[in-house]
Parts: structure tokens; C-alpha cells; sequence
């Protein structure tokens, strides 16, 4: 019995599953059935073990996408050693690693159901989001608080399945573009001033030495990789992780993510203070004012620029299509961050004139958003 297959997915095998299981668990399991977690290369395989139900699990693969999008056998080898990791050190808020066939690059990963991606929560604005919400916030502040200072012990683990370089994992968030993108404003007038300049500098400087911010991250923090419900909530998806500026994962709160137009103001609403409570209690800096605050407003707004690397994408998009409004409302809630915390001025004016820019260079933008509540909208 075949899993199933798509045109941009190949799944495992059935029995292919159940001999790995069987080699893992040490005793024989049947796969009854499965359902496939479209559009993620995911499917939660139902199994019986001696006749009887047997605890399902989710089955993860590499994708054979023709664009090479998530195809990098190194994403399996390194979310294996995620999840080693934390279950090493305790950390209870993330799936366990059930088993794993490197050449084949598939990973086997405990089910979480019933529990929910938050996104889904919040799309549907039900009850549970803002539960969720908190719960995300602080979840992300434990990850850091019990990862500082563990940088070696990965590091250890992660290299006996393969090379990797610590210094380019810091680095990841900022993108291959992050110094270019700035100056390529400049023909539409947002002029990269010394000022502004020397400020992209301190943030660059700090992703590279993060100090006693320097934590592990999953490499993809966001709400549809946060699972709530049931017991509480996990982090999935660690195909990304390593140690980096431990705000890198909190932006998210403060600035739209891929997927997002608008997100709830996390000072307004008590988010913050759950992430920030959380950490402190590990990394006592993060009751510093200054020292938070340059770290939130530096992930944002380098975040920001990051994503301002597809402006000739953008600027190619047809009028009204949501990514162009994401990407101001990205720059303005970035500068936003940055002001309400006092720091990086020059850099937050920066991002305030590219969205005013922006906005008469796409009249079609120029929309107020809800700041409330997130949002869904286009990538």
C-alpha cells in the first residue's frame, strides 16, 4: 500500500514506514491508514501494533520540487538534531524524533493532535487564539532561556551528522541580500545616509555577536509552526534551527511574517511581557529596557529589509495584490517597534520614508489595517 504521492511531494512508502518503525520501536507495526497534511510534505500515518491501535505518527520528507524549494537533504539532518537536542536537555515543548532514514531523508515525529497550528486559531478567531497566543510568546521565551549558553553542546551533536558552519547559522536571518537591499531604494529616493548606514551596522554587528541573547532557534518561528491544544503548546519544524540573536524568533510578534498583513501589538496586549518574563528568567539582561528594546527593534527591522529584497518582485505584481501592502505595512510596524522602544533612529526614519515611498509608487496600498488582530493575507 502506497502512502500516496503529488506532482511536487513524493511521500514514503507504507511499508517502508513500517519497517523503519519497526527498527526504531524494536516491534512490528502495520500502517492502517493515513492522511495527508497538504500543502506541507507532512502525512500523519495511523498505525496498529499486535492488532490493536497503535499511536499515530507523523511522517516528514524532503520535497522534489523543480524550483528546489525545501529540498536540502542537510533540513532533515539538522531537525533530527534539533529534536535530539532539546529531549536532551529536557525541553518539553517540541515533538519527539520517533525514528529517522537519512538517505531517504524522511523523519518520523510524535503527533501532536489534538493540538492546532495557532494560525488556524487565529484565523478563525475563536476563544483559544489569544491563549494560544500567550502560550506561543512564552513557549519561544523558554526555548531561549534553556538553550543560552548551550551553544557548544549542539554544536557537538549537530556535527556528527554532517558539516555545519555556527557563524553562517547566526547570520541565516538576515538573508544573502541584507547589505545590498537598502541601497536599492536609492533610485526611487530613500537616500542610505551615513547615519542610517552605521545604525545597519549595529544591527549587523549584533546578530553576529548576540551577546547573552545568543539562543537556539527553530529557523521558522511563526504562528502556523506553533502547535496548541490538548496539553499545551510545542514548536515544530526545526528543519532551520541553530543558535542566533534569540530576537530573530520574537519579531514575529512584532512585524507580518510571510503570511501575515498585520499582527496584534504584543505591548498592548500583554504578548510581549509573556516572552519577555519568560526569558529574563534565564537571561536576566532581558530586563534591561535597553537591552530589549535595541534587540526587538534590531530583528525587526532587519527583518524588514530582508523582506524589501523582493522589491523587484513586488514592483512586477500586478496593482492589489496583497504582498505589496504586506511589505509596507512590514516597514511601518517595524519603525513602529523601534520608536516605541527609543532606539535606532536614523534606521527606523529609513523604513518610515521607503513606506511612504512605496505607498505613492503603489496607490493601491495605501489602506489602513486593524492593528488589533493578525491577519491573513498573500506572501
Amino acid at each position: 500500500m502506497a502512502i500516496g504521492t503529488s506532482n511536487e511531494n513524493v511521500e514514503p512508502q507504507a511499508l517502508a514506514i513500517e519497517s523503519l518503525l519497526a527498527s526504531s520501536l524494536g516491534r512490528s507495526v502495520s500502517v492502517t491508514g493515513s492522511d495527508r497534511l497538504a500543502p506541507w510534505a507532512l502525512t500523519r500515518v495511523h498505525l496498529s501494533a499486535g492488532g490493536r491501535p497503535h499511536p499515530s505518527v507523523i511522517v516528514k520528507w524532503l520535497r522534489n520540487h523543480p524550483a528546489g524549494f525545501r529540498t536540502d537533504p542537510s533540513q532533515i539532518l539538522t531537525e533530527a538534531a534539533a529534536l535530539r537536542f532539546l529531549a536532551e536537555i529536557g525541553f518539553e515543548h517540541a515533538p519527539g524524533l520517533v525514528a529517522c532514514d537519512f538517505e531517504a531523508g524522511v523523519l518520523v515525529l510524535e503527533d501532536l493532535t489534538p493540538a492546532m497550528p495557532l494560525a488556524e486559531l487565529l484565523i478563525a478567531v475563536v476563544p483559544e487564539a489569544e491563549a494560544g497566543l500567550r502560550s506561543f510568546a512564552a513557549t519561544l521565551g523558554e526555548l531561549h532561556g534553556a538553550t543560552v549558553g548551550r551553544e557548544a553542546q549542539y554544536y557537538r551533536l549537530r556535527s556528527t551528522y554532517g558539516p555545519v558552519d555556527p557563524v553562517a547559522e547566526r547570520l541565516r536571518f538576515l538573508g544573502a541580500d541584507w547589505r545590498r537591499t537598502p541601497s536599492d531604494l536609492e533610485a526611487l529616493g530613500v537616500r542610505l545616509r551615513g547615519e542610517v548606514e552605521a545604525e545597519l551596522h549595529v544591527v549587523s554587528d549584533l546578530f553576529a555577536e548576540p551577546g547573552p541573547f545568543l539562543a537556539f532557534s527553530n529557523g521558522d518561528a511563526g504562528a502556523n509552526n506553533f502547535m496548541f491544544g490538548g496539553a499545551g503548546g510545542r514548536l515544530v519544524d526545526f528543519e532551520f534551527a541553530g543558535f542566533r540573536l534569540a530576537f530573530a524568533d520574537a519579531v514575529c510578534l512584532y512585524v507580518p511574517g510571510p503570511m501575515w498583513m498585520t499582527v496584534s501589538d504584543p505591548r498592548r496586549t500583554g504578548v510581549e511581557a509573556e516572552y519577555r518574563c519568560a526569558l529574563s528568567s534565564a537571561v536576566p539582561e532581558a530586563e534591561d529596557d535597553a537591552s530589549f528594546g535595541l534587540g526587538v527593534a534590531a530583528a525587526a527591522l532587519a527583518f524588514a529589509v530582508m523582506r524589501l529584497a523582493r522589491l523587484a518582485a513586488l514592483d512586477a505584481r500586478p496593482a492589489g495584490d496583497d504582498s505589496r501592502a504586506q511589505m509596507v505595512t512590514t516597514l511601518e510596524r517595524a519603525s513602529d517597534v523601534a520608536e516605541a522602544h527609543a532606539v535606532l533612529p536614523h534606521l527606523r526614519g529609513w523604513a518610515r520614508r521607503a513606506a511612504e515611498v512605496l505607498r505613492k509608487r503603489w496607490p493601491d496600498t495605501d489602506i489602513a489595517f486593524d492593528t488589533t488582530s493578525y491577519l491573513l493575507r498573500g506572501n
